[in-house]
């Protein structure tokens, strides 16, 4: 698991491919710090992870799958458990809101070199 605060080539996303299943890298966006956490068998390690570690609440946490071998289209995956959370109105394993998953998509483009 790692944190990226600056930023993270796609050669070191692909290479994490291949420690997990290979096809994607988990990872997870804090969208109010501009942070994300990657290469964890569960979103919910992830998640862990920037609570305990860069003390993230809960409600700027999400999880994504990240295919480095796609294009810019289908870089971005919104899928995970992380991610229902009722209680702020996201009631399934993507991320319902477009402004949110604008918001990751802007963090992940500017963190992926």
């Amino acid at each position: 698991m790692k944190t990226i605060k600056g930023n993270i080539q796609i050669s070191e996303l692909k290479e994490m491919l291949k420690s997990f299943n290979g096809i994607f890298v988990k990872a997870v966006v804090d969208i109010e710090k501009e942070i994300m956490a990657v290469d964890a068998e569960l979103h919910a390690d992830l998640r862990e992870l920037l609570i305990d570690q860069e003390q993230s609440n809960h409600e700027n946490v999400w999880g994504i799958n990240l295919y480095p071998d796609q294009s810019a289209e289908n870089f971005i995956e919104f899928d995970s458990m992380v991610n229902i959370k009722p209680g702020f109105g996201n009631r399934t394993r993507g991320v319902d809101n477009l402004e949110i998953q604008q918001k990751i998509k802007n963090i992940v483009k500017k963190l992926v070199t």
